[in-house]
């Protein structure tokens, strides 16, 4: 009789009798990153902090969408963004292996640095020519674009690649003399520059890599998601909001 006395006093008070059920429950993204402080990064209750994650939950908010934070190594990002257990990423623009599996929203939401750094008593080098026979410091975990990969395999360049897995024992092993250069994204090595009080290193700059919200194509109705996003940022953008990041 229940649903009965609802309609009923629905059509009396011309209230539509489907105002009186529940709303849907808010779609939830799962986001994924890695480790990229300051812009995006775990605190030490495993919560996604840093302006990248802040814009990100303030977009989805706008474009309708509750989003889950979930922290992975890139390699592992990267095969979730392919089987669709992440449905969207703020990251690279052009990973190749992701072309395939991926949607990009349309606007750039920062643009972050990949550079060649060194010592300041060495010369600056030519690239590659000046590279061959020498050590080269990289992160674990990071990948690159075809041009720098070509360049790291070459075999004609015979090069030494030591890896380490964070900014600080980078930069530490480049003014350790551990490595001749350091090949690093630039936001991570001023935080870790600042930390470590070390004086600004020379650099050659390498790649500058578009950051937009990139949507798993495995995501269900994953080509709504990209243009809700797209949407709302626009709006926001048109609102006055700031939506701006820190850029290299």
């Amino acid at each position: 009789m229940k649903p009965l006395l609802l309609l009923i006093l629905a059509a009396a008070f011309g209230v539509p009798a489907t105002a009186t059920a529940d709303p849907a429950p808010q779609r939830v993204l799962n986001v994924g990153y890695y480790d990229f402080a300051p812009a995006i990064y775990s605190d030490s209750r495993g919560a996604a902090r840093g302006e990248v994650a802040e814009l990100t939950r303030r977009v989805a908010r706008r474009a309708g969408y509750a989003v889950r934070f979930r922290a992975l190594p890139s390699a592992r990002l990267y095969a979730a963004l392919e089987n669709g257990s992440i449905d969207l990423w703020p990251g690279a623009q052009g990973k190749p292996g992701l072309a395939a599996h991926t949607l990009e929203g349309r606007h750039t939401l920062s643009r972050i640095n990949l550079n060649l750094y060194f010592r300041p008593d060495t010369a600056p080098p030519r690239i590659p020519v000046d590279l061959a026979g020498r050590a080269v410091i990289l992160i674990s975990g990071y990948s690159y674009w075809p041009s720098v990969n070509t360049i790291l395999d070459d075999p004609a360049l015979d090069l030494r690649l030591l890896r380490t897995s964070n900014h600080v024992s980078a930069l530490e092993m480049l003014r350790r003399g551990r490595g001749d250069y350091l090949l690093d994204y630039q936001i991570p090595v001023e935080q870790a520059r600042q930390r470590l009080q070390m004086e600004a290193l020379p650099y050659v700059r390498l790649e500058q890599v578009p950051i937009r919200f990139i949507v798993s194509r495995h995501a269900r109705d994953s080509a709504t998601i990209v243009a809700a996003l797209d949407r709302a940022y626009e709006d926001m953008l048109a609102a006055g909001e700031d939506l701006s990041l820190p850029t290299d």
